[in-house]
C-alpha cells in the first residue's frame, strides 16, 4: 500500500527509512530522502545527484507533488542536504517542469525561484542550464493551446546543472553527437575562415574533422516508452507504472558527462529508479530512494533486465535499445517553415483569448 498523503499539501507521509533491495552495484531505499542523507550518506562522498523531484504543480498528482507557492520552503532542506553530501567537484542535476497559474495562460516562476534560492541561499553555482525537448509531447495545456489557440504547446523541461564549485569535473567528449549533413559538407568541401556578422572569428580550425560534434544544451529525447522491459515487467506483475518517469537516456547523459566508472550516483526522488538503471549500465555505484513502495516494486524489473544484459555479454548494446518506431534524431523546423499570409485566419482576438470559443470550435485552424 502506498503511503498516505495529507490533504493540505498532498505530500507523502514519511515511512521509516529502510533498505528495500541491495544490488551488486547499488541500493534501493524506501523512505524519505532527508533521512537517507542524514543517516546513510556521509558528507562529501557523492559524485553526482541526478533527479527529477515532484514538480510544483497546481493539479495534484499520484506521486505527491507540492503546491508551487510552497515549493521553495519544501525543497530548501533537500538542497542543503545535497550540498553537504556532494564531493567538492561533484554535481547536482535537477530535471524540473514548469507550471501554469490556475485559470490564466501565464506561467509560474517557481522553478526559476528554486534555482535562485539554491544558488544565492544554499551556495550552489549554476554550471549550465539545459533544456529537455520532448518531440512527442502532446499539445498541452489544451485550454490555451488547442481550444483558445493563444499559446503554443509546452514541450520543454528545464534542467539545472549545479555544483558546489565553479569547476565541477566534466567532459563533453563523453556526449558527442554525429556531425550534421551541413557540417559533413563543410568538412568535405572546405571552409573560408572569416569573421561572422555577429563578431565571432571563425578560424580555419573550424573545418578540422574531430570525428563528432559538441552537443548544444538542448536535449532532444522523446518520452514514448511503450514496450520496454520495465513496462512489460509491470504488466506481468500487475504493477502500476510510475506516471511521471523520465527516459533512462536522460540521466545517462549526465552520468556519462559528469562521472567516472566507480563513482557514486544518487537519486533522492527515484520513482521507478531510471537513474539507478542508467548508473548500472555505466558501471557506476548508485543509490535510489523513493517514498512510494509500489513504484519500487516496478523498479526491480529494471535491474533484472540489466543482469540479463551482463549475462549475455550484450551490455554494450543495452544502453542504445530503442522501441519500434523510435528515431535516433529529431527534426526541428525553422520557425517560418509553415508560415502563410498573416491575415488568413482573421485578426487576433481583441480580448487576448479571454472569452472561450463556443464548444466544438477553436480559434484558428
Amino acid at each position: 500500500m502506498a503511503p498516505r498523503r495529507t490533504k493540505a499539501t498532498c505530500e507523502v507521509k514519511r515511512p521509516p527509512l529502510q533498505v528495500y533491495r541491495r544490488k551488486e552495484s547499488g541500493t534501493i531505499y524506501l523512505g524519505d530522502a532527508l533521512d537517507l542523507f542524514r543517516n546513510e550518506i556521509s558528507p562529501g562522498t557523492v559524485d553526482l545527484i541526478v533527479t527529477s523531484p515532484p514538480f510544483g504543480l497546481v493539479r495534484k498528482k499520484d506521486y505527491g507533488n507540492v503546491d508551487a507557492h510552497k515549493y521553495l520552503e519544501w525543497f530548501r532542506p533537500f538542497g542543503e542536504a545535497f550540498k553537504k553530501a556532494l564531493k567538492p567537484k561533484g554535481s547536482l542535476v535537477i530535471d524540473i517542469g514548469g507550471a501554469w497559474i490556475p485559470g490564466q495562460p501565464t506561467r509560474s516562476l517557481y522553478h526559476y525561484e528554486l534555482l535562485v534560492m539554491l544558488c544565492r541561499e544554499v551556495g550552489f553555482h549554476l554550471a549550465q542550464d539545459f533544456f529537455w525537448w520532448s518531440p512527442s509531447k502532446l499539445p498541452t495545456p489544451a485550454e490555451w493551446v488547442t481550444v483558445r489557440r493563444i499559446r503554443v504547446k509546452d514541450a520543454v523541461n528545464c534542467i539545472w546543472w549545479l555544483s558546489p564549485t565553479p569547476w565541477p569535473k566534466a567532459s563533453n567528449r563523453r556526449v558527442l553527437l554525429p556531425y550534421s549533413d551541413s557540417m559533413k559538407h563543410l568538412l568535405k568541401n572546405g571552409y573560408k575562415a572569416q569573421r561572422r556578422p555577429s563578431g565571432h572569428d571563425i578560424s580555419a580550425k573550424f573545418s578540422t574533422d574531430n570525428g563528432a560534434a559538441i552537443p548544444p544544451n538542448l536535449i532532444a529525447l522523446p518520452n514514448t516508452e511503450s514496450n520496454s522491459f520495465y513496462l512489460r515487467y509491470c504488466k506481468e506483475h500487475e504493477i502500476k507504472p510510475h506516471p511521471a518517469r523520465f527516459p533512462v537516456e536522460l540521466p545517462q547523459y549526465f552520468i556519462r558527462m559528469l562521472t567516472d566508472p566507480g563513482d557514486l550516483v544518487v537519486d533522492p526522488f527515484a520513482g521507478s529508479c531510471a537513474s539507478g538503471e542508467a548508473a548500472d549500465r555505466l558501471d557506476r555505484r548508485w543509490v535510489c530512494c523513493e517514498l512510494v513502495e509500489s513504484y519500487l516494486r516496478g523498479a526491480l524489473g529494471r535491474f533484472e533486465d540489466a543482469r540479463d544484459c551482463h549475462q549475455k555479454h550484450l551490455f554494450k548494446s543495452c544502453p542504445a535499445r530503442r522501441q519500434d518506431g523510435d528515431e535516433m534524431s529529431y527534426k526541428l523546423h525553422h520557425p517560418s517553415a509553415g508560415w502563410t499570409h498573416q491575415h488568413e485566419f482573421g485578426p487576433l482576438p481583441a480580448d487576448g483569448g479571454e472569452a472561450r470559443p463556443p464548444t466544438g470550435r477553436s480559434n484558428g485552424r
